[in-house]
């Protein structure tokens, strides 16, 4: 992830979370915890991701699945964090330029600046 991440956004732009790869922390949203219903147990269990994200000073916060988008979206409300929260693969559809209009709504309106006005298809379709 790191590295397709890095080739999308340029590794000026990438700020890794520390500790990092096998020592990470998980999000607290995985394995079912999200849908379990104990909403305020979940996001205790978040605040140390939480932490680990403000600890990086970044604005948007890119995710893997939809368990962590939904999990570290919801840490960004609950705690004040400010951080935006967005899938990886919105993020490859940006560098290619192929985001579709009805994928754009949730993006914070900064993202304007990745080009995401304008759709760019091949010209066969």
């Amino acid at each position: 992830m790191r590295f397709v991440l890095k080739a999308c956004v340029g590794e000026e732009n990438f700020i890794d979370t520390w500790p990092n790869k096998s020592n990470n922390f998980c999000c607290g949203g995985g394995g079912g915890f999200l849908q379990s219903g104990y909403k305020a147990s979940r996001q205790g269990y978040g605040k140390i991701k939480h932490d680990q994200i403000m600890a990086t000073g970044a604005k948007y916060v890119i995710t893997p699945c939809h368990n962590c988008h939904s999990q570290v979206h919801d840490l960004s409300v609950h705690y004040g964090g400010g951080y935006e929260c967005t899938h990886l693969w919105t993020v490859m559809a940006l560098a290619m330029g192929i985001l579709g209009p009805d994928e754009r709504t949730y993006l914070d309106e900064t993202l304007c600046e990745c080009g995401i006005n304008e759709c760019t298809l091949p010209a066969d379709e």
